[in-house]
C-alpha cells in the first residue's frame, strides 16, 4: 500500500501528510519516507508528519461513537465495531491506571499497535473528554515524532537517545503522578 501511495503523482508534501494520516503507518512511516525518499530536512519532515498524524484525531474523538452506533445496525459493521472497541479495551489498562500520562505513553511509543489512531480509540472508549484526549494525543505524537526522527537520522545512536529521552519522560511523569497522590493523602 505504501508503494502505491509513493507512486501517485501528488506533491511530495501531500504524500507525507497522507501517509501520516493512515492507521498503522502514521508518522512511523512518513518521517523516514520524507527524509530518505524525498530528501526533506528533518524539521520539515517532522512538521508534515505531525500535521498528518493529527488530522484524523479530532474526527475520531468527535464522531466515532455516533458513527459506530449508527453503523452497528448493520451486522457486518457491528462485528467490526465490536472488534475495534475490544481492541481499544485491551490497550486501555495503562490509560486507566495513569490517566493522561498513560495516553501520552501509548501514543508516544512508535510501534504498529500504538499511535494516534489507537490512542483516539482508547480515549473514546474510556470517555476521556475531547480537550484532555486531544492534548495528550498531541503530546504523544510529538514525542513519537522525535523518536522516529532520531531513529531515521542517527540509526542505533538515535534509538538509544530516543529510548533514554522516553524513559526520562516516563519516569518524570510517574514521579510527578506519585507526588500528586502523596500530596492528596496528606
Amino acid at each position: 500500500m505504501l508503494d502505491s501511495i509513493l507512486e501517485l503523482s501528488l506533491a511530495k508534501e501531500l504524500i507525507v501528510v497522507l501517509i501520516s494520516a493512515l492507521p498503522i503507518f502514521e508518522l512511523r512511516a512518513s518521517i523516514p519516507v520524507a527524509i530518505v525518499n524525498f530528501d526533506f530536512p528533518w524539521y520539515y519532515a517532522f512538521l508534515l508528519a505531525v500535521i498528518g498524524n493529527m488530522l484524523p484525531v479530532p474526527i475520531i474523538l468527535l464522531f466515532l461513537e455516533s458513527v459506530a452506533k449508527l453503523l452497528s445496525r448493520i451486522s457486518v459493521m457491528k462485528l467490526f465495531f465490536d472488534w475495534l472497541f475490544e481492541r481499544a479495551k485491551n490497550r486501555s489498562q495503562l490509560i486507566q491506571k495513569y490517566k493522561h500520562l498513560g495516553l501520552i505513553v501509548l501514543v508516544a511509543i512508535p510501534l504498529p499497535i500504538t499511535g494516534a489512531w489507537t490512542g483516539s480509540l482508547v480515549a473514546v472508549f474510556l470517555g476521556i473528554g475531547f480537550k484532555q484526549a486531544f492534548c495528550s494525543i498531541f503530546t504523544g505524537v510529538i514525542i513519537a515524532g522525535m523518536i522516529v526522527t532520531c531513529l531515521t537520522l542517527l540509526g542505533w545512536v538515535g534509538a538509544i537517545i530516543a529510548g533514554v529521552a522516553l524513559l526520562g519522560i516516563v519516569i518524570y511523569g510517574f514521579v510527578k503522578n506519585g507526588n500528586k497522590k502523596q500530596n492528596s493523602r496528606t
